[in-house]
């Protein structure tokens, strides 16, 4: 929760940042491209070397370097200085997901749809929370608000030290699995490649229309139904929300009926409600907004564990390569939607954003991978 909590401020803070900078959609885009490839390309590489040799003390680390890339924005006197503190800021995320999605696993118990969603909720709860301080904290104080969450990382710091402390002591960090499975035992390595590129595909569907709302959808709001920033902003609020509802359905559901079904569901059964947000009433706008993010954020616990169990004793790599792969899609999502809102207009982004999770129907190439452990722990 606080480290998402944090990393949210950034694109809550757009509209400030815009006014103070005079920043353009595709600047703003870039920004978030920036923050996105640094946790992007590095959390893969962070959770391959962790498999063979865990760091639990790595984790306050992670929160440090949030805590500089804040105080980085803070206080940045230009666009360049912006940029070095979404860096930072995107390094501190980086080291943090893919030992963190160890731990959660290791303490999942057998349930590990569950213990997903757990992780993931708190920081989609933090998520939700980010618009919101942005609104009530950062707003009044300008810029320079920013540096007030240095405490919440400070916090962060405090309890990744107890967390690393209760990992290293129960041997954990001390047992890295020497002999690891490849692949799923009923799954070819043919099915492997087919299946992890349809999930990448399944992600792209999903976190590029996740960017068009992260990054621009309080502009959109403020455009197309004149609201305030602090409105808007709680409008993103209730949508994050909704997306903090969906993982937590999505992990224990993927342990009870399986986690493909739960993929089919997610990303292709949002799709009416994405073609009817463009052309909807703010109330409706609102209304869509949460069944929206209830059920396709219900897809990512599904399809890391689903990734998890088609390659067995690759936690920390699977982890890395989708809170990664999330990122990158992200950022680059963001970049090109904001190129795209500068010429065409925001409403544009959202109709076209509105058919991606046609993609969904991809599903149907992935092979039945579900565990007999998992089915004994739902």
């Amino acid at each position: 929760m606080l480290n998402d909590m944090m990393q949210a401020l950034l694109p809550a803070v757009y509209p400030i940042l815009r006014g103070d900078f005079n920043l353009s959609f595709a600047q703003i885009g870039i920004l978030t491209l920036v923050y996105q490839i640094t946790a992007s390309i590095l959390q893969p590489l962070i959770g391959f070397y962790t498999d063979k040799r865990p760091q639990p003390y790595l984790l306050p680390f992670a929160m440090l370097f949030s805590m500089m890339g804040l105080l980085t924005l803070a206080f940045a006197p230009s666009y360049e200085g912006l940029l070095v503190g979404a860096t930072m800021l995107g390094l501190g995320s980086s080291i943090f997901h893919p030992e963190s999605s160890r731990i959660a696993r290791l303490s999942s118990g057998g349930a590990h749809g569950l213990a997903q969603s757990v992780f993931q909720v708190g920081g989609n709860f933090g998520s939700a929370l980010g618009p919101l301080f942005a609104a009530y904290i950062v707003l009044p104080r300008g810029q320079h608000g920013l540096a007030w969450f240095a405490i919440a990382a400070l916090a962060g710091m405090v309890i990744m030290s107890w967390l690393g402390h209760w990992y290293s002591s129960n041997g954990h960090a001390r047992r890295p699995a020497k002999h690891v499975a490849t692949r799923h035992l009923s799954v070819s390595p043919g099915q492997v490649r087919l299946a992890m590129t349809v999930l990448v595909m399944l992600l792209f569907s999903k976190y590029i229309y996740l960017a068009s709302i992260t990054n621009y959808y309080t502009f959109y709001l403020i455009h197309r139904f004149g609201l305030t920033v602090q409105s808007a902003q709680v409008c993103q609020f209730v949508f994050f929300g909704a997306v903090a509802t969906g993982t937590v359905i999505g992990g224990p559901v993927g342990d009870r009926i399986g986690r493909k079904k739960v993929i089919w569901a997610s990303i292709l059964g949002v799709l009416p409600f994405t073609l009817a947000l463009p052309y909807a009433s703010l109330e409706m706008t609102v209304a869509l907004s949460v069944v929206i993010g209830v059920v396709i954020s219900s897809a990512f616990p599904a399809i890391v564990v689903y990734a998890q169990e088609l390659i067995p004793g690759r936690t920390g790599m699977v982890s890395g390569l989708f809170f990664g792969l999330i990122f990158g899609v992200g950022g680059i999502g963001a970049a090109a939607l904001g190129s795209l809102a500068d010429r065409a207009g925001i409403d544009f982004v959202y109709q076209v954003c509105s058919f991606l999770p046609v993609i969904g129907l991809l599903t149907v190439l992935l092979p039945n991978v579900e565990s007999t452990a998992s089915k004994r722990a739902a």
